[in-house]
């Protein structure tokens, strides 16, 4: 009841900063009369200044339970992925070859691809990942097929580890579906036929464009092997991919963030391995096309006077982030390979709700969108400074089936409805070209995101207020935000954004303002308004489901180009994100 106060208080300030007026040669989109205590904040945008080439890293998505995919609303989820940007939708999930029938619970899923028959040979079964796989083609978009886990009859013993599956809560990675293989050329063989049939099935032409990534954070939990035994496995994964498909993209080793001694160690031990040594499958040099690894943020509950407030934790995920590109970057070799980051995310555990963690509560507001929206500057930024090359942040979240509403789950959508997160992945897919050069008087430097995210500003009512811009062929971009890592109600920032370098010859430009705040692009508000039903009617479904759209914040407005320039002016609540799109 506490939290939902403070969501209330937010609500307020964000309806107090509603509203609009209009300039010749500038827009506002903020009230007539400006709240006193607002923070001025000028943001200035020079689309003829270009930094570097814009990847569609956010169209990369993931999640534990793939068998998901067929079902109602995963299905819906895939198709709206698909829409969210021109460029291709990469999709991964855990499970693909983990043992079992094929019904999802939380962190399992399974699909029964490979058995023992009572002689002792390989069975394969493709029923299920046929399903899998063919959600994905219908829906348009790509497998990031990742290699994992371990099946019944093909998982080695290891003391202390009797049953093959643990059920949620307790730690389902647990289990013998992480152990090694007991024969690791029969495990090769294994994702031999399994590639081999996704070819056959769905052309090497398409199959040539996913990616292979082989199991998932084997520095931890998730692999009860040593180190040289996952590179075993890699070597025999990879080995067994190519023989089936000789120009396939394979890369890992999908570590944990690379912030620790023992995960930073396992990625050089790794790349070392790959660089250095034969593959021990067949005595060739190793194949590695792309290099993932898991940067998460932390977040927190805190306890306080009126109640608790979530707090977000980004400088962890960034330092994660920081970590491993410098540690690529060291290796001549690879320092220009693809780095995917295969999960980045706030945090690490989708599957946890805010029943199981108060913190989680910033999965269902705009939070979660403005912490994003930093963490995309930064990443680039951080890209830019060690000259690695980032082609990924994939954010490990999709849907539950049969789970409450706003639940607090780590997901894009809840029972068919879109949360604000999702709209924040549309803004980016309308952003294309090239990236170009932002300032602003409210952001937050680099280094103190990193180090301390924004927690060291000097006055605590000061937050990362800051811009990411690009400009592609008649149109430009600028995505605005007002980011702390303290979901708690504060003054909106009044902001003004100029973009210069309009082409010479533009006399005037369309302006489309999207956002997602309290009240915008926000389908949480919406069903708190109606008194969070579990049981929504008919049209009360229908409303949330036009809430969960991405939104204008007004309608689309002409703007006059003054010298190359146009400026406009909106009032940006905390926590708010908005898209100002310009065309000519």
């Amino acid at each position: 009841m506490k939290v939902a106060v403070l969501f209330i208080c937010a609500a307020i300030a964000a309806c107090v900063a509603a509203g609009q007026t209009s300039q010749t040669t500038s827009v506002q989109t903020k009230p007539s009369q400006t709240n006193p205590v607002s923070i001025p904040v000028s943001i200035n945008v020079d689309l003829a200044e270009p930094v570097g080439s814009y990847k569609p890293i956010t169209t990369w998505f993931g999640y534990d339970e793939s068998n998901y995919t067929t079902m109602k609303y995963g299905r819906q989820l895939l198709g709206e992925l698909h829409d969210l940007s021109p460029a291709p939708v990469y999709i991964r999930a855990h499970h693909l070859l983990t043992s079992g029938n094929g019904v999802p619970e939380l962190k399992w899923s399974s699909s029964n691809v490979f058995s023992l028959d009572k002689d002792g040979k390989p069975v394969y079964d493709f029923t299920i990942t046929d399903q899998t796989f063919d959600a994905f083609q219908q829906a348009g978009v790509r497998p990031f097929v990742e290699l994992g886990f371990m099946p019944r009859d093909l998982a080695a013993n290891v003391p202390g580890i009797t049953e093959y599956q643990l059920h949620y809560p307790k730690p389902t990675m647990g289990g013998a579906s992480n152990n090694p293989p007991k024969d690791y050329k029969m495990w090769g063989e294994l994702v031999r036929k399994f590639t081999q049939h996704l070819v056959e099935r769905y052309g090497r032409s398409q199959v040539s464009n996913w990616y292979f990534e082989v199991w998932n954070e084997p520095d931890i939990i998730y692999w009860h092997g040593t180190p040289q035994e996952y590179f075993k496995l890699y070597d025999y994964a990879v080995a067994g991919v190519r023989a089936a498909l000789p120009n396939a993209m394979v890369g890992g080793p999908a570590t944990t963030g690379p912030s620790g001694a023992k995960s930073s160690a396992f990625l050089e031990s790794f790349l070392d391995h790959c660089l250095r040594e034969k593959s021990a499958a067949d005595g060739k040099p190793i194949p590695l096309d792309f290099i993932s690894f898991h940067p998460k943020g932390r977040t927190t509950f805190v306890d306080g006077p009126v109640g608790g407030h979530v707090r977000m934790g980004l400088s962890n995920e960034l330092q994660a982030a920081q970590t491993g590109f410098e540690i690529v970057a060291k290796y001549p070799q690879y320092h220009r390979l693809p780095i995917i980051l295969s999960e980045a995310d706030p945090e690490g555990c989708a599957a946890c709700s805010m029943k199981d963690n108060p913190a989680n509560a910033y999965r269902n507001g705009p939070l979660y969108a403005a912490y994003t929206a930093a963490a995309i500057k930064a990443l680039f930024e951080l890209q830019d400074a060690t000259k690695v090359n980032l082609i990924a942040m994939l954010s490990w979240s999709f849907e539950y089936e049969n789970k409450n509403y706003f639940e607090g789950f780590r997901t894009l959508s809840t029972n068919g409805v879109d949360k604000p997160i999702l709209n924040l992945f549309r803004m980016s897919g309308l952003m294309a070209g090239r990236r170009v050069a932002t300032t602003s008087t409210g952001q937050i430097p680099l280094d103190d995101l990193v180090k301390t995210g924004v927690r060291q500003a000097s006055d605590p009512a000061v937050s990362d207020v800051d811009a990411f811009a690009t400009k592609a062929d008649h149109e430009a971009a600028v995505m605005v935000w007002n980011y702390h890592h303290d979901d708690l109600p504060a003054p909106a920032a009044d902001v003004t954004v100029t973009v210069a370098g309009i082409p010479a010859g533009v006399k005037r430009v369309l302006l489309e303002h999207y956002r997602i705040d309290d009240s915008h692009s926000n389908a949480y508000t919406a069903w708190k308004n109606m008194d969070s039903p579990q049981s929504p009617t008919p049209d009360q479904y229908a409303q949330l489901k036009a809430a969960g759209q991405l939104e204008q914040l007004t309608s689309p407005t002409w703007l006059e180009v003054t010298g190359g320039k146009v400026t406009i002016e909106t009032s940006l609540p905390r926590q708010a994100v908005s898209l100002l799109r310009l065309k000519w």
